[in-house]
């Protein structure tokens, strides 16, 4: 029984050590997160590609953890600010695209929309310090 106990705990303790090392990871300081398109105040008819920018760093697949390296997520109408302690959520507001898309087509209602690109890690995690771009305004008509 002694011997189960200290199986458990060790697996604890190496998944744990995972969980930390995942959290925060470091990055080039000079790395900038940007878009191509749309441009900041666009006024859009209908569905848009919307063209992803990055200087400094890699784009990977989710999962693929490889040093200076992570994938997109484009926030849309996001509000609340991300806790960076726990993975980037998935969901209307937070989409992922951990296929290491570069580009995305949106279709959004007609209205003000705002868009932000955030870069995560291997495990959706923000990095340290975040690399985020400027929060832009699009129109839809």
């Amino acid at each position: 029984m002694r011997i189960v106990r200290l199986i458990l705990l060790a697996a604890a303790l190496a998944s744990a050590s995972c969980a930390v090392h995942a959290q925060g990871k470091s990055a080039p300081k000079d790395a900038l997160l940007y878009f191509i398109w749309p441009q900041n105040g666009a006024t859009i008819k209908g569905g848009f590609w919307c063209r992803f920018g990055l200087r400094n760093m890699g784009i990977t697949h989710a999962g693929d953890d490889f040093p200076n390296s992570g994938h997109h997520h484009l926030l849309v109408d996001a509000t609340d600010p991300l806790d960076p302690h726990e993975p980037i959520p998935q969901d209307k507001n937070h989409l992922h695209f951990g296929a290491g898309q570069t580009e995305a087509r949106l279709e959004l209602p007609p209205g003000k929309h705002t868009l932000q690109l955030v870069l995560g890690d291997a495990k959706h995690y923000l990095f340290d310090p975040p690399i985020m771009s400027e929060k832009i305004t699009v129109n839809i008509r």
